[in-house]
């Protein structure tokens, strides 16, 4: 028992780096974009929203080069989980969240449709080169839309999120970001090693150390940016930042890996854990929906109840007894 020790430390270690590091990250990437001159809305959109993903980028593709494309994928699915159940259904517990229209007039569609657009990518227990690539390439059009909308809609929060906190010559948040992506590397590659050692030291896939602890971990950036946002008043970010985060992690997180090898698939992928996370995401939506819907008539605005943030946490609970069931049955 002692050899799984090490493992189980270097995996620890390597999410907090991964943590840190993307936190450093973003805030470089933000600093260096500001002395360049760019908004802080095409920041916050960009930057911010690829950044909070960037623990699952670096992890995707060091376990593709690892020959363990399996825990990649389960990292994008299972942070997508995470960050629906655990992320969005603490945060709705701390405070209630005011959720607008736009969410289901614009950023819904575009999550379901990708959502549906991996699914078919998984769906025959394979993950190429090819539908990695041309579903990857989708976030162009992606980014576009969004940019477009936001200034059309401008959300001040947005813009006053970014600026208290990228204050910094370009000397310093060059520094940052490179320190930054320098730990992530290394914490990647430290929790990749990790967790495939774990995962062959108990007889379990890759796959499922990426659904599980690999995908929680990663979501704490996600975590802790949406809890932060929701304690300072800035509500709109900390749902907006599921739905961006969640747009990224299938857009390039999946298929950075699936780019990098093609990637056989169990059929409980599919059957199991996307199934899982196409339900997960209808209930999300749905429930900004009724709450919308339940508010329409009152003057204050829409606010997501801790009774959502209770059901998303029993609904992510239950995806964990499935998984298990699955695993002690087979």
């Amino acid at each position: 028992m002692s050899t799984v020790y090490l493992p189980i430390i270097a995996l620890l270690a390597g999410l907090l780096g991964l943590v840190w590091g993307a936190d450093k990250f973003v805030t470089g990437s933000v600093g260096v974009a500001r002395n360049f001159g760019i908004s802080s809305m095409i920041i916050g959109l960009t930057v911010v929203s690829i950044g909070t993903s960037a623990p699952e980028i670096i992890v995707s593709i060091n376990a593709a080069l690892s020959d363990a494309g399996g825990l990649a994928v389960g990292n994008a699915l299972g942070s997508n989980l995470a960050n629906m159940g655990l992320v969005l259904g603490i945060t709705t517990l701390v405070a209630p969240l005011p959720v607008q229209t736009h969410l289901l007039k614009e950023e819904s569609p575009v999550l379901l449709l990708i959502t549906v657009l991996a699914g078919l990518c998984l769906y025959d227990g394979q993950l190429n080169r090819g539908e990695s690539i041309a579903l990857g390439l989708m976030v162009i059009p992606v980014i576009a839309i969004m940019v477009k909308y936001k200034k059309n809609h401008p959300s001040p929060e947005v813009a006053d999120d970014v600026s208290t906190a990228t204050d910094g010559s370009m000397k310093t948040s060059g520094l940052w970001l490179l320190l930054g992506l320098a730990i992530l590397l290394l914490s990647a590659e430290v929790t990749v090693w990790g967790a495939t050692s774990i995962a062959h030291f108990f007889g379990i896939s890759d796959l499922i150390v990426g659904l599980t602890i690999v995908a929680i971990g990663t979501s704490l950036p996600e975590l802790a940016a949406s809890i932060v946002s929701a304690t300072k008043g800035h509500h709109d970010i900390a749902v907006g930042n599921i739905f961006g985060s969640n747009l990224f992690n299938l857009l390039l997180v999946m298929t950075t890996a699936g780019a990098i090898a093609p990637i056989a698939l169990p059929s409980d992928v599919f059957s199991r854990d996307y199934l899982s996370l196409l339900v997960m995401t209808l209930l999300m939506i749905g429930l900004v929906g009724w709450t919308v819907r339940k508010n329409r008539h009152i003057e204050s605005v829409a606010r997501l109840s801790k009774f959502v943030g209770v059901i998303l946490l029993t609904s992510y609970a239950l995806y964990y007894v499935v998984l298990w069931s699955s695993l002690t049955v087979s």
